[in-house]
């Protein structure tokens, strides 16, 4: 399900903040910058990650755009773990269970009050249809939103894969600033899916 709302982190009235649950036994992959300066959200994402199944499963992810916490240094990460600790609240998660992505202007400090004050909006409203919604809250210089879903047939079952992102030109090298997220119901082994997002 998502979750939308407008938190004011950089323009008035526009979508930028976005909350992503996961269906209980989700697998999670990610691939990310192998940037050396990558910013705080990165940086809890690979250690969240690297702990799931360890402290529970991922069940949840939060997105805004507007600023990137990037080149925050401490502040960065600090910001970046409280937006977990929050959602976490929200959601009646543990922090570990949620990976955090900011989006942006680098170098400014994070919004944390307006973020952390627009995430109870954005879990009122969760749905599983706002995925264009959803494309749209990521957005920062894109002209458009990025999505698309295919549904195909295997041994007679319906698979449907969905996916959203941001970014033009974002992708080189080796992810840079892009944002994508690929959502299926099809059941796949989490050694399996993280070779295929890394491919």
């Amino acid at each position: 399900q998502m979750g939308i709302a407008e938190a004011g982190i950089k323009k008035a009235n526009r979508k930028d903040l976005l909350v992503m649950t996961l269906a209980p036994n989700s697998e999670v992959a990610g691939v990310f910058t192998l940037n050396r300066f990558c910013a705080a959200p990165v940086q809890v994402c690979r250690e969240h990650l690297a702990l799931d199944g360890a402290r529970g499963e991922i069940r949840a992810l939060v997105v805004n755009t507007g600023n990137a916490n990037a080149g925050t240094g401490e502040r960065g990460m600090k910001d970046a773990l409280a937006t977990c600790a929050e959602l976490a609240k929200e959601l009646k998660l543990n922090p570990e269970q949620i990976l955090p992505f900011s989006t942006g202007v680098i170098l400014e400090p994070l919004p944390i009050d307006k973020l952390i004050s627009a995430l109870p909006k954005a879990v009122s409203n969760l749905a599983e249809d706002h995925w264009f919604d959803a494309a749209e809250a990521i957005m920062t210089t894109d002209t458009q939103p990025k999505a698309c879903s295919k549904q195909i047939k295997i041994n007679g079952q319906l698979i449907t894969l969905t996916g959203i992102s941001k970014g033009a030109g974002m992708i080189h090298p080796n992810m840079a600033t892009m944002l994508g997220y690929v959502a299926t119901d099809a059941k796949v082994a989490q050694s399996l899916l993280q070779a295929l997002t890394a491919e």
